[in-house]
């Protein structure tokens, strides 16, 4: 399992109270080209995990929820949220737009949530089991297209995982999920690995691509004029995702949970928090696939457990966090998805259709880019320790 740039385990008691909370208001900064195009090298990634563990010759997609929520504080000052999500059965994805380029009139959402929308499309067209429609070569030629049909001008991270059912290994069908990220994104897999009795544990887990480590420069897409960037051209994003891309492929098995998440998640949530959250809400012998809204829980407890890192402990302490002491106020969103058998029900309803390619709106697991705040209840339902 490769580093993270954020320490598994949480560090030992808190010291004074931190102003951390006004230190991580900022929002995320357009990077230039010049500066992008430095450290692409440096980033860039093609990596395989590969695990011969047993399994059935079956095909296999995600079974999927998303919660996204802008942090209350900047919801009081008039922030607009720039997430977008997508779950599709073959595709999950996480962009998060960056909010300096509505200091030049454009508004910081479009670009994610087309660019998503483009990648579902094709997704969804060329990992279709058995389906010969279109050729799926790849994450980066994928998310490549995806950029080029989009339209919108802003400037983007993002995060994506696609399962591929088109591998074989020693004959046998070997599902795959190809992961890739540009930016400050991050994924997480998750699985039993001492059998369906144990608790689900960090299998993999990718890293943050920030230029010079800064918390507001991450590695992004863009399309923007030369009022923003002089250097800008249309073949600097294509480069962008082409040499500074991470890209991985990890072996897929059902029951695997598989969590994409925005940098509000991840700068605020330590990885065996995240763990420790999964196993309170996926308790050992849940079934696979998961009872209907339990998945959506467990993005909403994520969300949630992300924004309470700016509250204050009774002790006047603010809690630790990986960006810092009371965390980052920030947009967050997050995906949860949990690998599950590809079924003929499946199939019956992912007919492909020439005249309405956009599979998630009408599809078994429709997607989710947006949802309400959650009540008290719901909150509850998060099994926060009362310690």
């Amino acid at each position: 399992m490769p580093p993270s740039q954020s320490p598994q385990m949480r560090p030992g008691p808190p010291g004074p109270p931190s102003r951390a909370v006004d230190m991580f208001r900022s929002p995320t900064f357009f990077v230039s080209s010049d500066r992008q195009r430095a450290t692409l090298e440096e980033f860039h990634k093609k990596d395989q995990h590969l695990s011969e563990a047993f399994q059935k010759n079956k095909a296999l997609c995600f079974n999927a929820s998303a919660y996204q929520r802008t942090h209350p504080q900047k919801v009081k000052e008039g922030h607009r949220d720039a997430d977008a999500t997508v779950n599709a059965p073959l595709i999950l994805g996480v962009a998060d737009g960056v909010s300096q380029v509505e200091d030049f009139g454009i508004d910081a959402s479009l670009l994610p949530h087309e660019l998503l929308q483009n990648c579902e499309s094709l997704g969804m067209v060329q990992l279709l089991p058995n389906s010969k429609l279109a050729k799926y070569r790849g994450p980066i030629p994928l998310l490549q297209e995806a950029f080029k049909e989009t339209k919108a001008s802003g400037s983007t991270t993002v995060v994506m995982a696609l399962l591929d059912n088109g591998t074989r290994i020693h004959g046998k069908l070997h599902p795959m999920i190809a992961v890739i990220t540009i930016g400050d994104c991050e994924l997480l897999i998750l699985r039993r690995i001492e059998g369906r009795g144990s608790p689900l544990q960090v299998v993999f887990h990718t890293e943050m691509q920030r230029i010079d480590g800064h918390v507001q420069t991450p590695l992004q897409l863009a399309r923007v004029d030369e009022r923003i960037d002089p250097e800008f051209h249309e073949g600097i994003t294509e480069e962008v995702i082409e040499r500074g891309s991470a890209v991985h492929c990890v072996s897929a098995y059902e029951g695997d949970i598989v969590i994409l998440g925005s940098d509000g998640v991840f700068d605020n949530l330590y990885l065996d928090e995240v763990q420790h959250i999964v196993n309170q809400v996926l308790v050992r012998g849940t079934t696979v696939p998961a009872p209907e809204g339990v998945l959506q829980q467990l993005a909403r407890c994520l969300v949630e457990a992300s924004h309470r890192k700016s509250i204050r402990l009774p002790t006047g302490q603010l809690p630790d966090a990986p960006i810092g002491r009371g965390g980052k106020m920030d947009d967050t969103s997050v995906v949860v998805g949990q690998v599950v058998e590809w079924t003929e029900e499946h199939a019956r309803r992912y007919t492909p259709s020439a005249v309405e390619p956009r599979w998630g709106l009408h599809g078994l697991i429709p997607s989710c880019t947006s949802c309400c705040p959650m009540s008290e209840e719901e909150t509850e339902s998060c099994g926060e320790d009362d310690s």
